[in-house]
């Protein structure tokens, strides 16, 4: 039971062994150094701020990032699909991970291509709606 578990509890440990290693050298290396300048901006930059930092953004860019974010989590869908293509491209149950001959279905591929379909109608729509355009 342990053994499956084991690379995964290996990675664990590499990335906290990296984790504490790099604060640890960042925390050996380097030397505070403040100045008044830094002190009274913010961030500690030394730069002054050009503006507001409540600055209203367009509602555009809020519809852009939302409607990447969808099809973006669209397209993680066909992860599943992908590792089951076989499966579902067979009539009947594979026998040794191959499909028998004469079994093949092309329901694995219809579901696919009928999923795109929505997808690009969606994108479709979005992009005569004006959606995607900065003016």
């Amino acid at each position: 039971m342990l053994r499956a578990y084991l690379p995964v509890l290996l990675l664990l440990a590499f990335v906290l062994l990296n984790a504490v290693l790099i604060l640890g050298i960042a925390h050996l290396t380097v030397r505070p150094q403040p100045t008044a300048v830094k002190s009274a901006t913010p961030y500690e930059s030394g730069i002054t701020p050009l503006g507001d930092a409540r600055e209203r953004f367009s509602v555009k860019f809020y519809l852009v990032a939302m409607l990447f974010i969808v099809f973006d989590i669209e397209t993680v869908f066909m992860i599943p699909w992908g590792v089951q293509f076989r499966q579902l491209s067979c009539a009947v149950p594979l026998v040794e991970g191959l499909c028998p001959a004469g079994q093949v279905s092309f329901f694995g591929l219809s579901e696919m291509l009928v999923f795109m379909a929505i997808l690009v109608v969606g994108f479709v729509y979005v992009w005569k709606k004006g959606a995607l355009s900065w003016e």
